[in-house]
């Protein structure tokens, strides 16, 4: 998953600008219609796949939604109302890449890039990185899927391991790329494996799936939203467990067929360590994928978790 949103939103919105400047604005003032033009010191970039979730989010710490969805006119209105920027995904030809009128009018705007968690070719993403964010903003590093090529054992893991995480901000830094380029992207959700083997010391033994050249990888598991893990985790057969090693929660469970499963995942106590990380080493700020993973019921404890998420987004010392 990438994301340059300013090509991107460019190319979806000059056609929603032009109604926009023509009168057509959907808000209920046209001051809602505007850009975003204030450039927050510390960025809270959030992803958005769709439905109306947005409506719960914590505006208090938002400055960046990136909408993965149908583009939301209200969600628009919303978020400028909140001083929060929207920007669209979307593809951009060479032509109005390499366009000077296009180049000009970007640098008014903001240019984020996606990169993965770590520069040391991560599934072949093999990239000029200093380039690229001495041309962007920011880039939004992506601290997740970090399982997605496994050279050790076919072991489940950590969705984003601490110390192996970090180690991505150190790679790039050590390249030249300041702090205040790079964003912290953390997941809201985490993978479910299948044990082949569950050892009495919760090693979880798991397919083994190639991909681009490891002989293992993430694929031999899937995506699970947080609302979801906290919906199973307390039933489970072993309960939230904490790794030490990679600072992380997991828990095992049962399935109806009578096969293990282990899931990985991320809680508010893994992401504060990574939000203190932020605030203690001066980066841009920090981000979620996706931000419809919570549970936006007006159940009362899921009101509780989905909080706490929210709140570990907030860095502490």
């Amino acid at each position: 998953m990438a994301l340059c949103d300013l090509p991107q939103l460019t190319l979806l919105l000059l056609p929603l600008l032009a109604r926009l400047s023509a009168g057509d604005c959907p808000c209920s003032e046209a001051a809602l219609c505007q850009p975003i033009r204030h450039r927050p010191d510390f960025e809270v970039f959030v992803f958005d796949v769709g439905q109306k979730t947005w409506k719960s989010y914590d505006w208090s710490q938002i400055t960046t939604v990136a909408a993965f969805g149908k583009y939301d006119p209200e969600l628009m209105c919303y978020a400028h109302s909140k001083g929060a920027r929207v920007v669209l995904k979307g593809d951009v030809s060479l032509k109005n890449i390499i366009d000077p009128t296009f180049r000009a009018s970007w640098i008014a705007q903001k240019v984020t890039f996606d990169v993965a968690w770590s520069p040391k070719r991560i599934d072949k993403r093999c990239y000029n990185y200093t380039g690229i964010a001495d041309a962007c903003d920011f880039l939004f590093v992506m601290s997740y899927d970090e399982q997605s090529q496994i050279w050790s054992e076919c072991i489940a893991a950590a969705n984003a391991p601490y110390n192996q995480t970090l180690t991505g901000y150190i790679d790039y830094i050590k390249m030249g790329i300041s702090p205040k380029k790079l964003v912290m992207g953390v997941p809201w959700y985490g993978y479910d494996y299948i044990c082949l083997n569950l050892s009495k010391d919760d090693i979880c033994s798991i397919a083994k799936v190639p991909f681009r050249g490891a002989p293992c990888s993430d694929a031999a598991g899937h995506q699970v939203p947080y609302k979801v893990i906290m919906k199973q985790v307390n039933g489970s057969v072993s309960g939230s467990q904490w790794d030490k090693d990679q600072q992380a929660p997991y828990y095992n469970y049962k399935d109806p067929a009578g096969h293990f499963h282990q899931v990985w995942y991320d809680n508010p106590q893994s992401i504060s360590l990574k939000a203190a990380y932020v605030k203690n080493y001066g980066l841009r700020g920090i981000g979620m994928w996706n931000a419809n993973c919570l549970d936006y019921s007006d159940d009362a404890l899921a009101r509780e978790q989905t909080q706490e998420m929210w709140g570990a987004l907030k860095p502490r010392l």
